[in-house]
């Protein structure tokens, strides 16, 4: 059974397994103590969705910023790396702390796991992480998850738990996701613009959906903001994962959404298989390869990418490295492992078989990208 609705999301028929994002501004207040009372609502909504046999996966922000208050609070956390691994560093362990409690005095045991963006575009990595994941969820845990900021770099990072929850999900075999918000859900405009109107259910995201979006997080508190939530849905909605955006600012935020019908969800569009929602999902491609016009058809009609649609090339990357395959306008077409280094593609792009030997000084491979490792998107 398919979820299509808000209150689908607390049906243990339709999502056995959900994903429950909380953010910074939700969990922690301004001078970073926890919001306790509103995370005991919370808790027991957890706790029902557990005894109605539903399994309920935890990804929280807020170590960064409780760690902050507890080292210096006259300081931004943020104000420089070194700040902000040293600030997650003392946050996790309060964070863990504090959902280990709430949880307990709910009858139930928490897990923490913590992630860096590396866990899961390695692919023997991201294997492990499901399997820690269906072991605690079998066993009765309440996984809390969090990107690991203590060790975490610009280049190693998710940057935004929105986009991590995803992964999560993917990973864990999640049928839906939630993004708890400071609003509603996706509205048509700037929400506070007059006429502004919330997008109840999208059926795929396309361009008029991706302009909706605002680029910040209203708080100051977090990194993610509607951009980081669509860009999630993109995720969840190729690996036949539903997700939705709601109000978290309230007390008992997710029966606040199912009872009002109050929120944005986002229905997924198609369901890969394994590999290829983990290569869909992935976020940190070394390089890009565009492609004429005659390629990205060939593409989207489900082809290998050939090197005579290659028109150029750019990044630096190795024999079975994550690259982006553009169009000629720079539009995403596709991602996957390419059967060339970068210099090899510089050599043979745009060439045909019979070119490529002389130009390499080896036999050509027959694919650039094989259709089996490239995911369109």
């Amino acid at each position: 059974m398919a979820i299509e609705t808000l209150p689908d999301l607390i049906d243990a028929a339709k999502a056995r397994r959900v994903v429950l994002k909380v953010g910074s501004s939700l969990l922690v207040d301004r001078v970073g103590q926890a919001r306790r009372e509103w995370l005991d609502t919370l808790a027991g909504e957890i706790a029902a969705m557990a005894r109605g046999g539903q399994q309920v996966i935890v990804v929280s922000s807020g170590a960064i910023a409780m760690g902050g208050a507890l080292l210096d609070p006259t300081l931004n956390p943020r104000r420089n790396l070194a700040a902000a691994q040293a600030s997650a560093s003392v946050g996790q362990i309060a964070l863990a702390g504090l959902w280990s409690g709430k949880l307990a005095a709910q009858g139930l045991t928490a897990g923490q796991m913590l992630l860096t963006l590396d866990d899961l575009e390695d692919r023997r990595r991201y294997l492990n992480a499901s399997a820690t994941f269906a072991h605690l969820l079998e066993a009765g845990v309440i996984p809390v998850v969090n990107e690991n900021d203590s060790v975490a770099t610009e280049e190693i990072r998710f940057g935004d738990n929105d986009r991590l929850a995803a992964r999560v999900a993917q990973a864990a075999g999640a049928d839906a996701v939630v993004l708890l918000s400071d609003v509603d859900g996706l509205y048509d405009r700037a929400p506070g613009e007059e006429g502004a109107r919330l997008v109840e259910i999208v059926n795929g995201i396309d361009a008029e959906i991706l302009a909706m979006a605002q680029g910040t997080s209203g708080s100051g508190l977090g990194s993610g903001g509607m951009v980081s939530k669509l860009q999630a849905a993109q995720i969840a909605e190729r690996a036949g994962i539903a997700l939705a955006i709601i109000n978290g600012t309230h007390d008992a935020p997710l029966s606040r959404a199912v009872e009002q019908s109050r929120g944005t969800i986002f229905l997924p569009q198609r369901s890969d298989k394994a590999r290829k929602a983990w290569l869909g999902g992935r976020l940190a491609p070394s390089g890009t390869l565009r492609v004429d016009a005659g390629c990205e058809a060939a593409l989207k009609a489900g082809a290998s990418l050939l090197a005579a649609g290659m028109v150029g090339v750019s990044g630096a990357f190795r024999r079975g490295d994550l690259v982006t395959v553009v169009s000629l306008k720079g539009a995403k077409l596709a991602q996957g492992l390419c059967e060339y280094s970068s210099a090899d593609c510089m050599a043979i792009a745009g060439k045909r078989e019979e070119q490529q030997e002389a130009a390499l000084g080896y036999a050509p491979r027959p694919t650039v990208i094989h259709r089996d490792h490239m995911v369109v998107l």
